[in-house]
């Protein structure tokens, strides 16, 4: 074979237009997606209870309900460690300055490290609840496909019932838990509601108020006519 005569199979390259240009065509596919993703989670922001999806929800409610928990456990701890330190030694009480030194010393770091540990059982607690609390919301959001006050009450009411079991309350107490939960699931779920309509998302209940009367407006025109 002539070495001077060209290869039948060599594979011609791309120039540097067609680089460009494909390079041009990726560009533009990469921004498409980017915008894509973006209009995404805009909607989902939006559809979202507190424009916070579940999944920076729920990280987010969880940390500040332990903070919030250790925080009420440590003071409530600590009290309550001091008073028993002095219940317990009520009948050793000291009498010198070094020894009222001692006591003292020794009540401060009983009443810290009793203040820890209730922090972080009452943190644990109240995380957990709360945690239930959300997530039974959010069970019931995707099942009924919407995002209502009537959802935030079933969690409330079903957290009560959760709590007074694990608690073991009679019935009157548990009445009163569960009272205190739906009052309080009313006022919340209602309040989401609000703010929800405040930023454009509608909800579910209003949606069927409004077909009602559109309904009832058209049967009205139908008999009319």
């Amino acid at each position: 074979m002539d070495p001077l005569q060209p290869c039948p199979t060599s594979i011609p390259f791309p120039t540097s237009v067609e680089t460009a240009m494909a390079s041009a065509m990726e560009e533009e596919e990469r921004k498409k997606w980017i915008e894509m993703k973006r209009e995404e989670y805009r909607v989902l922001k939006e559809n979202s209870r507190f424009s916070l999806p579940w999944g920076k929800r729920l990280p987010a409610v969880a940390s500040l309900s332990f903070v919030a928990g250790m925080a009420l456990g440590l003071s409530h701890g600590s009290q309550t460690t001091g008073l028993r330190f002095r219940a317990e030694n009520a009948h050793r009480l000291p009498t010198t300055p070094t020894g009222w030194y001692l006591y003292h010393k020794s009540k401060n770091y009983n009443m810290a490290l009793g203040g820890v540990k209730e922090g972080f059982k009452m943190g644990a607690k109240v995380s957990f609840w709360t945690t239930a609390f959300f997530s039974v919301e959010e069970i019931f959001d995707r099942y009924r496909g919407t995002k209502d006050f009537v959802n935030t009450v079933i969690a409330s009411l079903s957290v009560a019932g959760g709590f007074s079991l694990w608690n073991r309350f009679p019935v009157t107490t548990a009445a009163r838990t569960a009272k205190s939960g739906l009052a309080i699931g009313l006022a919340y779920g209602l309040a989401q509601d609000a703010i929800g309509a405040a930023r454009g998302r509608r909800p579910g209940y209003v949606d069927f108020i409004l077909r009602g009367g559109r309904r009832k407006a058209a049967i009205e025109k139908n008999e009319m006519a």
